[in-house]
């Protein structure tokens, strides 16, 4: 079997494919491990200056697989399972979206086709995002019976404005490329074609800056972590909570089974 996250480095440069083409790049738990092993290990090397998220196929990731999300479903959280939400806080998912605010090298994203869920929150922590005009970014995580996740309900509002961001985050409306450069999400909107080119193209001119002066100025502009963290940490225990929930309960097994859900019977409830 082909590797699902494909990694390379060359030239100063760490690529970070997704590549599970038959799945629209949807992301499993081993995925997001070696991702956040990359970023590790790429932070440490003096032989990388800058890491770059690809896709395959003209997708970028379809997001988190469902399955996974389904299985997670009443999964024991709280104070007498502090094993298992340490393990799940290393690992998976959340590990991944925890590292993302902690990577000390600048992240490049190019975003063609889907980009759903963390394909889209991901590239709020990312220093520079080329997408294609075919790009979809789209965050359902209403729509799953979940809330926004990787510091999105804090970045997305700073980034977007209140509107544009509730747009994405709680409406679900799908940003194409245009749409997420208007909304300064996105630096530049490319051809398809040329994206993948684009995006290393800006990666090799940082790998030729000082890195020092590279380093401290990223710094600088990305401040202190700490309440984007914290946001994280709040965001992590609701969508645990909300995992477990019968709306979200609802909502996977109407995506599994292919029908619409329903979601009129906990209208009382809320």
């Amino acid at each position: 079997m082909a590797d699902e996250v494909i990694v390379e480095v060359h030239d100063g440069i760490q690529v970070i494919r997704i590549n599970r083409p038959d799945k629209k790049n949807a992301l499993k738990r081993d995925m997001y491990d070696r991702m956040a092993a990359a970023l590790i290990a790429g932070d440490a090397s003096d032989d990388v200056a800058a890491h770059v998220f690809l896709g395959v196929n003209g997708v970028f990731t379809a997001g988190n697989d469902i399955s996974d999300f389904a299985n997670q479903g009443g999964a024991p959280r709280g104070n007498n399972h502090r094993d298992d939400k340490q393990r799940d806080d290393k690992h998976g998912a959340p590990g991944f979206i925890r590292l993302l605010p902690m990577v000390s090298k600048p992240m490049i994203a190019a975003v063609d086709g889907l980009a759903v869920g963390i394909g889209t929150t991901m590239l709020f922590h990312c220093d520079l995002v080329f997408a294609s005009a075919g790009a979809s970014l789209r965050t359902p995580f209403v729509d799953l019976g979940l809330v926004p996740e990787a510091g999105s309900s804090m970045l997305a509002p700073m980034r977007m404005g209140q509107q544009r961001a509730f747009e994405l985050l709680c409406l679900g409306e799908p940003f194409d490329g245009q749409r997420a450069y208007e909304a300064g999400l996105v630096n530049r909107v490319v051809a398809s074609e040329e994206l993948e080119a684009t995006a290393m193209k800006a990666a090799a001119r940082l790998a030729m800056k000082p890195p020092g002066a590279l380093a401290a100025s990223r710094r600088l502009m990305r401040g202190d972590p700490a309440a984007l963290l914290a946001q994280i940490e709040n965001e992590t225990e609701i969508f645990a909570e909300r995992l477990a929930s019968d709306e979200a309960k609802e909502a996977f097994s109407a995506f599994l089974e292919k029908r619409k859900p329903d979601f009129s019977q906990f209208r009382r409830q809320t």
